[in-house]
């Protein structure tokens, strides 16, 4: 099918005419892209100028003008875990570009003025975009610090693969999603999490104590990512040293079940939960049950804390085409390559 260029809504398009689109960017909105440094800016030369250098232990290496290079690298600024690919031959996508997308306008959110798809990409400073219709790769496109090459940050993207490693295991009769945190992972009796159900936890209706707020200096999410640092210990720094000991020290606020609050230590205790189960952590459970068997192109790799543990709400980075085949997957009720890599009442669930 080939989509002329209109001004059609950005909205309807996306909604009826593709399968699925994934994109990778680094959140600039407020910066105009001619204000924003190339990625390509930073880390470069033998050694780099001082004034373009990023180090694990920048305390802004995760944020303004250093994000755009950051997103693509940092297994070279932390230690990881990879999602092996295995050894046989990537699966090629089917191919039919359209060149008439980059043509196509939509009137944007707050603006009188429309755009279009083509401009969208730079003002949005995207990394990496593709887009399928039927089965076929239509548009696929790379900029900042992101080549067809490269891997990328998928960031809260990871905890729909950690669900879905648990709906499968639900599914196939592993998991039981009505048991207690406590009953499978007896280190949580004493943590709010302890008594909240499998399901709750996959559903983030936990009662449990935690601000996920990214511009309060002093919620709970930057003492999580103390707790998850690899790095060493600072000399006065004595709290929680992994994701497993800080689980264990959340306290309970609410009922379970009442409501959903986005909590991402859910997704690191269900995380746990699957390595308890199956004896396997979820970057080893995700190479072997999907990315060995989809035919992925690279082997994608997660960020760990200072035990090796995968950063399961999180970690994940991967390349874009790779994730392109998880959502042609996700489409195909959890079919793809030939085979059912995850059973299709899993998918229906979700």
């Amino acid at each position: 099918m080939k989509i002329k260029p209109n001004p059609v809504s950005f909205k309807w398009w996306t909604a009826r005419a593709c399968v699925g689109v994934l994109v990778f960017g680094a959140p600039f909105m407020a910066m105009a892209a001619e204000d924003t440094p190339p990625s390509d800016q930073w880390m470069t030369g033998f050694p780099p100028a001082d004034n373009r250098i990023i180090r694990n232990t920048d305390r802004d290496f995760f944020a303004g003008e250093k994000l755009r290079w950051t997103v693509c690298h940092l297994r070279e600024l932390f230690p990881s875990k990879k999602v092996h690919r295995g050894l046989g031959a990537p699966i090629d996508l089917a191919y039919e570009l359209d060149p008439a997308i980059d043509s196509l306008t939509f009137t944007p959110i707050g603006s009188q003025d429309t755009m279009t798809w083509d401009q969208a990409f730079d003002v949005n400073h995207t990394d990496g975009l593709i887009v399928l219709h039927k089965g076929k790769v239509v548009y696929e496109r790379y900029a900042g610090c992101l080549d067809e090459m490269g891997t990328h940050a998928a960031m809260s993207m990871t905890k729909s693969l950690t669900g879905l490693l648990a709906e499968t295991l639900i599914v196939e009769g592993e998991l039981d999603e009505f048991a207690l945190a406590k009953d499978v992972i007896p280190e949580l009796k004493d943590s709010a999490f302890g008594d909240a159900t499998v399901r709750q936890i996959m559903n983030m209706t936990t009662g449990v104590q935690f601000s996920e707020d990214y511009s309060d200096p002093d919620a709970d999410l930057w003492k999580y990512s103390a707790a998850a640092s690899p790095m060493p210990r600072p000399d006065d720094y004595e709290g929680p040293r992994s994701y497993f000991e800080y689980l264990q020290t959340v306290k309970a606020k609410g009922e379970h079940g009442e409501a959903f609050t986005y909590r991402t230590i859910n997704s690191d205790a269900l995380g746990w939960i699957i390595a308890r189960v199956t004896g396997q952590s979820v970057a080893e459970l995700l190479s072997e049950r999907i990315w060995q068997r989809m035919g992925a192109e690279q082997s994608g790799y997660f960020t760990i804390d200072s035990i090796g543990t995968p950063f399961a709400g999180g970690g994940l980075n991967a390349g874009l085409r790779d994730l392109a085949r998880i959502g042609q997957m996700m489409l195909n009720e959890g079919r793809f390559n030939g085979q059912q890599l995850v059973p299709a009442e899993a998918v229906r669930r979700i």
